[in-house]
């Protein structure tokens, strides 16, 4: 049993190494597709690709986390890797917040700067000389190349689906509270019955995402084409629908860890970071909300 002076040292593993080969894989199927796509080549073989890193990283993913939870229940780690997997997490979460902030802040760049400069406003109003009689608007539904970037015929309003959404992820986040809150408890049978809650309303989401993106596509000619309304809210909505996807997964292997036993009242933290994770994917959501579909 390790104690407060020792700190755990594992033995040599190929997890990096994988994790190394399904991460090079994977990007270099994403920028095959990309640059097929460009081209106006097939993408069917760069899919593939893709579609071979990622079952690496999933199988590196279960397979290094597998070895962690084994090592953690033999009572291999003390309080010092206990921290230094909190610190590790936190970083992690940071790294994300840095993530999206970078396409939030291309979100305020675009509205406050670039598409009143293209209208004639501020000290770049100059600009306006490249497309003469553009009126600038936002969201932007009257691109001022419409021949290369077909302009949208509407946008997705916030009323309808997207709050929806917003109440089901906010939802979200009391109910794995509430389940955080019964394992600190350890009322395993209430601790079950909301994270299995805070399943369900994610997958709703999940599936409700996607009937949304369904309409944009065919209804309203909203897509990753539409010019820079379309690029930064479908990058935006879009790598947001991802991390809700990762956090799912991750609630859902927390579920089937406890009804394997696994966690105690005093010691769960792969649940505490999976409550951390699904918290910040809920924050991240609130500002898709106000900044992407309501103002």
């Amino acid at each position: 049993m390790a104690d407060f002076q020792t700190y755990y040292v594992p033995e040599q593993s190929k997890w990096p190494i994988v994790a190394t080969v399904g991460m090079g894989v994977m990007l270099f199927g994403a920028a095959s597709v990309m640059v097929s796509s460009n081209q106006g080549q097939s993408t069917s073989g760069d899919w593939m690709i893709f579609a071979v890193g990622t079952l690496i990283m999933i199988y590196m993913l279960f397979g290094w986390f597998g070895s962690v939870i084994k090592e953690s229940r033999s009572g291999l780690y003390s309080a010092q890797m206990d921290r230094s997997f909190r610190w590790g997490m936190s970083w992690f979460i940071f790294s994300e917040v840095m993530f999206f902030a970078a396409f939030f802040g291309a979100l305020f760049y675009a509205r406050v700067f670039a598409v009143p400069w293209l209208g004639g406003e501020g000290d770049r109003g100059s600009s306006n000389m490249l497309w003469e009689g553009f009126q600038a608007t936002w969201p932007l539904i009257n691109n001022p190349d419409p021949e290369a970037f077909p302009a949208p015929k509407s946008v997705i309003g916030a009323w309808g689906l997207p709050l929806l959404n917003t109440i089901l992820l906010v939802t979200s986040s009391f109910t794995v509270t509430i389940a955080h809150h019964a394992l600190k408890e350890d009322n395993r049978k209430k601790l079950k019955i909301w994270l299995a809650a805070t399943i369900v309303l994610a997958l709703v989401f999940l599936v409700l995402q996607a009937e949304e993106y369904m309409h944009a596509y065919q209804d309203l000619n909203l897509t990753l084409q539409s010019g820079i309304y379309g690029s930064t809210f479908f990058m935006l909505t879009g790598f947001h629908g991802f991390h809700v996807m990762l956090g799912t997964l991750m609630l859902i292997i927390m579920l089937i860890r406890i009804h394997k036993g696994h966690f105690t009242s005093d010691n769960h933290f792969g649940f505490e970071a999976t409550a951390w994770y699904w918290h910040f994917v809920d924050v991240v959501w609130l500002g898709l909300f106000v900044f992407v579909y309501v103002i």
